[in-house]
């Protein structure tokens, strides 16, 4: 059937000897706050995987002409979807609409035209699997949190993206699946995806993933390169995707995730555990890799923050059974304690003016952003809300405030959960949900903004049996 009135009809034929749908669509747009295209669909109710291979026929249509595989609330234009999404010039994405008449996002594929597609909703999360001719599914990387009342509509989709004209894809090589929960006692297998979201457009894009687990990524000063730590490592990794190349850092082997860059771009701080009372020490070397420098020895202590002229690192650390925001030079020497109220205080990082300091603290029963001068004066609450917000970074050209949400009954900054990130206006104190995913521990850490401020990078986490 048709949806949201294209101005040319469309269709479906099935050939029963090659089993496949050729679906014809017309239709301006999938996207925006609602859509335009042939459905060819049934009920469905449960978990569920719908896999096809996609192939376009003809040549020269819109680039931004759409194949999908598709789940919606319903057959209304405006309504909540996702889809698995092959364009014309072979862009892949993983699209949605959290609510009816909402604002459409994406997770873009870091690959190009694949011939075969999956979708997968499992829960209250959907995901996408890709493969080129002749290879496996794999994850495309990425999912996102869409709840669907049942039973909900899944099918096969096509917009031609120009409303004067008919756009005809064949799938072939279907599989509707429902999908049941794991066996008892089965361990489902964890994916880590690197990825960037847009500030702007709050559109994500996958960068990287494994089945091993990653942690908390820095952009690097000139934009080229994202960081992050895995198995007790440092990886480097160009942004716009690649092979991770691990970073010498010599006898620190087990550094956790609570690493950065400095200002210059020429050093890595590290936080590592390597020494025999496994707790975590500060030091700093050459960005390409080389022989740590100890800069904090006293134990355990998190670096979070480099200040903006480079003299300067903010870190957490416990000392006499508190956790508290400490300062010390770059070259070492005494440290300075900025804050005493009792509770967790933690996750500094400085302006870019480097006259404040915002972190995370639980003095008032929750963990709420707070904000305070370099030296520890006029601490002052900074977000007063029903979460409970960890981890804030503000963006290098100062507007923008990002920091991690976990839901109100969560206690601490575990992994695996149902989280938000947020940004907040610093011109007004306005707060918007940036990206709903599943993760906490690891997605966000440290500092991770571009340095041009329109990208944040971040780890999402999935499970699959």
């Amino acid at each position: 059937m048709d949806i949201g009135g294209p101005k040319r009809a469309g269709a479906v034929a099935f050939d029963p000897s090659g089993q496949s749908y050729a679906v014809s669509g017309g239709g301006r747009n999938m996207w925006f706050t609602n859509d335009a295209l042939h459905f060819v669909w049934k009920k469905f109710s449960g978990d569920v995987s719908l896999a096809a291979d996609i192939v376009f026929r003809g040549s020269g249509g819109d680039p931004h002409r759409k194949a999908c595989l598709l789940v919606r609330q319903s057959l209304e234009p405006e309504s909540a979807y996702a889809d698995a999404a092959l364009h014309g010039d072979g862009l892949t994405s993983l699209q949605y609409r959290e609510a009816w008449g909402g604002p459409t996002r994406e997770i873009q594929a870091n690959a190009k035209g694949p011939l075969r597609l999956r979708l997968e909703k499992r829960g209250k999360y959907v995901s996408m699997s890709i493969a080129p001719a002749g290879e496996a599914l794999r994850p495309a990387g990425g999912s996102f949190r869409l709840v669907l009342e049942e039973p909900f509509y899944i099918g096969l989709g096509v917009c031609a993206h120009n409303d004067d004209k008919l756009e005809t894809a064949v799938f072939s090589n279907l599989e509707l699946i429902p999908l049941h929960a794991a066996a008892a006692g089965a361990k489902p297998q964890l994916i880590s995806t690197l990825e960037t979201v847009a500030i702007a457009s709050k559109d994500r894009r996958a960068t990287w993933w494994t089945t091993n687990l990653i942690e908390a990524p820095n952009w690097s000063r000139d934009g080229a390169s994202l960081y992050f730590n895995s198995r007790g490592r440092i990886y480097r990794i160009p942004q716009a995707g690649g092979e991770p190349q691990v970073i010498d850092t010599g006898f620190a082997m087990r550094n956790n995730n609570d690493h950065g860059i400095s200002p210059d771009g020429a050093q890595l701080v590290i936080s590592d555990q390597s020494q025999a009372d496994r707790k975590s020490r500060i030091y700093t070397l050459p960005i390409g890799g080389g022989t740590p420098r100890s800069v904090v020895e006293a134990t355990p202590s998190y670096w979070h923050s480099w200040s903006p002229d480079g003299r300067t690192l903010a870190y957490c650390a416990e000392r006499d059974g508190e956790y508290d925001i400490y300062t010390v030079s770059v070259n070492g020497g005494a440290e300075t304690r900025l804050t005493m109220a009792k509770g967790l205080d933690d996750g500094p990082d400085y302006s870019p003016d480097g006259k404040y300091i915002y972190f995370n603290s639980d003095r008032t029963g929750r963990m709420h952003i707070w904000r305070m001068k370099a030296d520890g004066s006029e601490q002052e609450q900074v977000t007063k809300d029903d979460w409970n917000n960890w981890f804030p970074h503000p963006s290098p050209d100062g507007r923008w405030l990002v920091f991690l949400s976990y839901e109100p009954d969560v206690k601490g900054h575990p992994e695996n959960k149902d989280v938000l990130l947020r940004l907040m206006s610093l011109a007004d104190g306005k707060v918007d949900v940036l990206a709903k995913l599943f993760g906490g521990q690891g997605t966000i850490n440290v500092p991770s903004w571009s340095p041009d401020s329109r990208k944040l990078a971040f780890v999402s986490y999935q499970f699959a049996p």
